[in-house]
């Protein structure tokens, strides 16, 4: 059973990964390596991921505040970060729904 779920996982990562290289998006967040030692914080890959999704919507309101006030005219750089602030939204949601999903199953597991 744990063999299948940490099967399961992998390909949902991996398809993950290939869906976001096919969106040629960057990657939000690098892991948190506090020393150098390749420790890795889930938590706060997590929080990092999160303030970065924020700061791409505050950017894009920004920029959609300042074209609805006459401050700029860059109509569809407003319209792109605001895109893509939604699709980072989006990935984010469906990370968050893949490890709640993983954290159900590893609850169901017999002790």
């Amino acid at each position: 059973m744990q063999t299948e779920m940490a099967g399961l996982i992998k390909a949902d990562l991996a398809a993950l990964t290939n869906e976001a290289q096919r969106l040629a998006i960057a990657p939000a967040v690098e892991p948190a390596v506090p020393g150098g030692q390749g420790d890795f914080s889930f938590a706060q890959t997590l929080k990092n991921a999160v303030r970065s999704v924020d700061d791409q919507d505050q950017a894009a309101a920004v920029k959609m505040a300042d074209v609805e006030t006459g401050k700029s005219d860059d109509l569809v750089g407003a319209m792109l970060a605001s895109q893509q602030a939604s699709l980072s939204f989006s990935m984010l949601m469906q990370v968050r729904n893949k490890v709640m999903g993983a954290v159900d199953e590893l609850i169901k597991l017999p002790v």
